[in-house]
């Protein structure tokens, strides 16, 4: 199958040629013919699918199909949990509506507002945002989304775990009712969480999903390496120095972690960057930019990183420590593995980890493979210790038997969202 066969425009069509890509992506087949329907629409599939050409396209050419001359107005607005991925959104919207003659504005935190106000006054067709920065614009008037046409919600899931849920209900409020819109929600995972918002936002909406609930790109390959605690950054300088790896992406559980685990690589000669959400965005698009051009080695980052990098065959994922919650695992290791390139996910887990590491393999209803290094054999008369989160005001750990584990998980994600929420 092409894509001159799902009714796109000869613009549209002229354009996704330019960029190279000849056959539409599953995910890509099944969403623009019901999203150029007007129809509704409850999306699933893994990071790396193709899913944001799958609604950026048909939404430009119904945009595009019903321009009139009136006034510009925001028709279309796109909600994105990060920065990172409002970008990589803005970049997808700019480069298939090339030859359209719509205008599109990308606003987030952490840049200056006057620059995205001076945008908004000059008039734009499609509006791309996190939901903090979207609320500062309207809360200052300086945003009108009353004739919005069109709400997308990209990583839907992903904005629930940051605790973005009261923000969305707030900008819905600024939005006309649902029967005047098209809603689209796209989601790496169905939770339940996810199943009650969209029961709250769509009308018979149709159900597209390309992979089966939580499970991981089939061509990454995923192994763990246990390891001691104190030796996980020598066996990391080994593994990317002796396999010559030039072009790896590592994640830490804190930004701290982040930033003292990049300062040591750099230290064992291995060009190295961070990137979280203390950094400034210009600092973090500086990084990132050096990362994808090889001029850094290894880019270090907390779970931010994990949804909106896009990084084109990205062969290797480290995670130096396994995240807290499982379904972050599969995030971070869907950045290698992209649009039918294979990838490789490496976890070095030590004895502290062993419950987080069980936690990931219920989810992804599969063991991983288990390889264990010569040279790097873990002592075995080392005790496990509870792992240690930090959070506002100190740190907690995650043992049985108290902390944040034995809290429901709706309150232990809202409880973390805070520092997240300031990141968007």
């Amino acid at each position: 199958m092409s894509f001159d066969t799902l009714g796109l425009s000869a613009e549209l069509l002229r354009a996704i040629g330019e960029q190279g890509y000849t056959e539409p992506t599953p995910i890509q087949r099944k969403a623009i013919p019901l999203i150029l329907d007007g129809r509704d629409v409850l999306a699933g599939a893994q990071t790396g699918t193709g899913k944001t050409a799958g609604f950026t396209l048909p939404l430009l050419q119904r945009l595009h199909a019903s321009t009139s001359p009136r006034r510009r107005a925001i028709r279309a607005l796109v909600l994105t949990p990060t920065r990172e991925l409002a970008a990589q959104v803005g970049d997808s919207i700019s480069a298939y509506g090339r030859h359209l003659p719509l205008r599109s504005a990308v606003i987030f935190g952490g840049v200056k507002i006057n620059p995205q106000i001076e945008k908004l006054r000059r008039g734009v067709d499609i509006l791309v945002a996190t939901p903090g920065r979207l609320l500062d614009h309207a809360g200052q008037r300086t945003v009108d989304l009353s004739q919005v046409e069109i709400l997308v919600l990209d990583e839907a899931d992903r904005m629930l775990d940051m605790g973005f849920i009261h923000d969305i209900r707030k900008v819905l409020a600024l939005l006309p009712a649902s029967a005047a819109r098209q809603t689209l929600l796209f989601s790496a995972t169905f939770s339940k969480e996810i199943k009650q918002l969209a029961d709250r936002l769509l009308d018979g909406p149709e159900l597209i999903e390309v992979a089966r609930r939580n499970t991981t790109a089939e061509r990454i390959a995923q192994v763990v390496h246990p390891v001691d605690k104190r030796r996980k950054r020598e066996l990391l300088s080994h593994m990317i120095g002796s396999n010559n790896w030039r072009q790896v992406l590592v994640f830490t559980r804190t930004k701290h972690g982040a930033n003292r685990l990049a300062q040591q690589l750099e230290k064992d000669g291995l060009r190295a960057a961070a990137i979280h959400g203390n950094k400034s965005q210009g600092a973090r698009t500086r990084a990132l930019a050096e990362f994808k051009q090889g001029k850094v080695r290894v880019l270090v980052a907390t779970d931010i990183a994990a949804r909106g990098l896009d990084i084109d065959q990205l062969p290797h994922v480290v995670n130096f420590e396994l995240p807290n919650v499982p379904e972050d695992y599969v995030h971070r290791i869907g950045r290698t593995g992209r649009a039918g390139n294979e990838g490789e996910a490496v976890s070095l887990v030590c004895v502290d980890e062993h419950k987080l590491l069980r936690d990931i393999e219920r989810l992804l209803k599969r063991e991983i493979p288990k390889v264990v290094l010569e040279g790097y054999e873990p002592d075995p008369a080392i005790r496990a210790e509870p792992v240690q989160e930090k959070r506002h005001g100190g740190v907690r750990g995650r043992g049985r038997q108290g902390g944040d584990q034995a809290r429901p998980r709706q309150q232990r994600r809202s409880r973390s969202a805070r520092g997240q929420r300031r990141a968007a």
